[in-house]
């Protein structure tokens, strides 16, 4: 219970911090066009059954747990986000859902494709800024593990996760209307992998 609290609560802190950028940005620029969710592309999906978007969310999905599996043996022995939820079972549970949908795949979807890839898309096109977006985000996760695996794990896990940011802004904004709900919902699930294979010592 204290580890579901406490990702409750460093959720909360974690969406509030990557929000607050973009939300100063539309409060001074767009706040009397638009909603703040409807901006950032928290939004529903207009013909959702229509477009089968269902069958594309299915596809990069499968993709990023194939993928993942590869990151978890590269990690393996590594301190990593779901380590703190190794060889609890199922008591960490529900610790793993509120890590998993809050505290990691909102806040980073807000951020990345809600946030940047939009703003990017008015400078320098839908394609090159989908491009930016999905380096910065295997940038930045790379680099996380730099110093603990060695440049070309490094190297490996900044191009996995480049290319599933790229599927994601791509289905997001080609299929989904801008929409973030089709990335939050891969990226979650993906997640929840992750912090169930700590979980049950699965890798």
């Amino acid at each position: 219970m204290n580890l579901f609290i406490t990702k409750l609560i460093s959720s909360i802190a974690e969406i509030l911090v990557f929000s607050i950028v973009p939300f100063i940005w539309w409060l001074i620029k767009y706040r009397k066009s638009c909603s703040f969710f409807e901006w950032i592309g928290l939004k529903k999906i207009k013909d959702f059954k229509a477009r089968n978007i269902h069958f594309a969310i299915f596809g990069v999905e499968v993709a990023f747990m194939v993928l993942s599996v590869f990151m978890l043996h590269s990690v393996k022995g590594i301190e990593t986000a779901t380590s703190e939820f190794t060889g609890l079972g199922a008591a960490a549970i529900p610790a793993i859902l509120v890590y998993a949908i809050l505290n990691t795949s909102l806040p980073e979807e807000i951020l990345f494709r809600g946030f940047i890839l939009k703003r990017l898309s008015g400078k320098c096109g839908f394609q090159g800024a989908n491009l930016m977006q999905s380096l910065i985000f295997g940038i930045i996760h790379g680099a996380m593990f730099f110093s603990l695996t060695g440049p070309v794990k490094a190297a490996l896990i900044t191009g996995f996760t480049a290319m599933i940011a790229w599927a994601m802004g791509y289905l997001n904004e080609q299929r989904a209307d801008g929409s973030i709900l089709p990335s939050w919902c891969i990226h979650a699930i993906a997640n929840i992998f992750s912090g169930i294979c700590a979980a049950f010592l699965l890798f």
